[in-house]
């Protein structure tokens, strides 16, 4: 695990300008002259790419003779883009864990968020006593569980339970909210069958007793 990004990497990955100096389209072909061929992560850095954008720079690595491997990105509203795509993409946790942009937590819950890097994949169970952020995907047959709030910077297709303890103003949130069960509290629902909106997070929460799903605004920080 390289313990600059968090997770492992194939080499250091392509790592785009500070967007305060230069336009990373201005210099992208540079850059890429000075790769090895085959497959190349790019880390985005503070980048804010929308789907547009993302459909452009994987143009540009073809025309580059390369092929667009992981996209790494400290801005979660570029994941949420990149997935939409069917993109490889991560968000990187900041150094030492500090703050990051994220959907304030669920007040109730005792603690701070609890913070997971990480894939769930089949079979697996990942449970907080409190808020969970996880950094990855929910694949098919895992599940995530917290007494409080339950968010996922990644695509959560498996169960997730939040308000496991009777909390009903607990919430679910996703980059690709498309999970095969949902629990708030004692509610349970299926998840939506239509294709999820390009670039858009959702949240799954109760109202009048009944799990809704809607657009979730990325505000306030959350601390380990």
């Amino acid at each position: 695990m390289d313990p600059k990004y968090g997770f492992d990497v194939q080499g250091m990955p392509l790592t785009l300008p500070d967007h305060r100096l230069h336009h990373w389209q201005d210099v992208l072909e540079g850059m890429l002259s000075e790769q090895p061929g085959g497959s190349v992560d790019i880390d985005c850095g503070e980048w804010l790419l929308t789907c547009s954008d993302l459909d452009l720079l994987q143009d540009r690595v073809n025309q580059g003779q390369r092929r667009l491997g992981r996209l790494i990105s400290r801005i979660p509203q570029t994941v949420v883009s990149a997935s939409a795509l069917g993109l490889d993409a991560i968000l990187r946790a900041p150094e030492a864990m500090e703050e990051i942009d994220a959907p304030e937590p669920h007040q109730g819950a005792a603690g701070r968020a609890l913070i997971h890097q990480g894939t769930l994949r089949a079979g697996d169970h990942l449970h907080s006593d409190r808020d969970i952020l996880l950094h990855g995907d929910v694949n098919p047959g895992a599940r995530i569980s917290a007494v409080g709030d339950v968010l996922v910077w990644g695509r959560l297709r498996g169960v997730a339970h939040a308000g496991c303890e009777g909390a009903t103003d607990a919430r679910v949130v996703a980059l690709q909210l498309r999970p095969l069960q949902l629990r708030i509290a004692d509610a349970v629902a299926r998840g939506p069958d239509d294709l999820p909106q390009q670039g858009l997070a959702e949240q799954a929460l109760l109202r009048d007793g009944i799990i809704s799903i809607e657009p979730a605004e990325i505000i306030g920080p959350i601390r380990r």
